[in-house]
Order: structure tokens, then sequence, then C-alpha cells
């Protein structure tokens, strides 16, 4: 069952993680100040390296989206879970 509802919930976890990153840049105020200066510092890092380790800094960099693009599907997926719990303990306490 673990396996079936995340396959079914992957494109709504997607859709809806996509909805909220776009309503945080636009309406929260310290989230997009402290992405902005993240690309900015990470960037200024990246000009400092020579070269030869620009194609690492790649790599980190994709590894570490490729990481919390994992996170944010376990986190959303265990949210549901515990609100899936949540929901059938409250029916079976109100029989």
């Amino acid at each position: 069952m673990i396996n079936t509802l995340e396959t079914l919930t992957e494109p709504l976890v997607k859709i809806r993680l996509e909805l909220l990153y776009t309503e945080l840049l636009k309406c929260h105020t310290e989230y997009n100040q402290l992405s902005t200066e993240t690309d900015q510092y990470f960037k200024t890092l990246r000009d400092a390296l020579p070269d030869q380790l620009q194609h690492t800094v790649f790599l980190y960099e994709d590894a570490q989206i490729s990481l919390q693009s994992i996170l944010e599907r376990n986190i959303y997926i265990q949210g549901f879970k515990d609100a899936l719990q949540l929901f059938s303990e409250m029916q079976y306490s109100s029989i």
C-alpha cells in the first residue's frame, strides 16, 4: 500500500510543492530574502573557485537539489500519512 500511495500521490506532490514555492516567493518576504541571499552567496563561492573545481561545484549543487527533492517528497507523504492516521483515529474515537 505504501508504494501505491506514493505512486498515486507523486504528481500531486510535485504540483503542490511547485505551487507552494511560487506562493512563498510571492508572499513570504523572509523566504524570498533568504532565497536571494543564498543564491548570491553560492554564486560568489562558485565564481571564486578555480576552473578545475567548477565541475565539482556543479556536481555538488546537483546532488543537493536531488537530496532536497527526495526530502520534500518524503516530508509531504509523511504529512499525508499522518493526516490519514489522525482522520482514522478521530473517526474511531467518535463511534
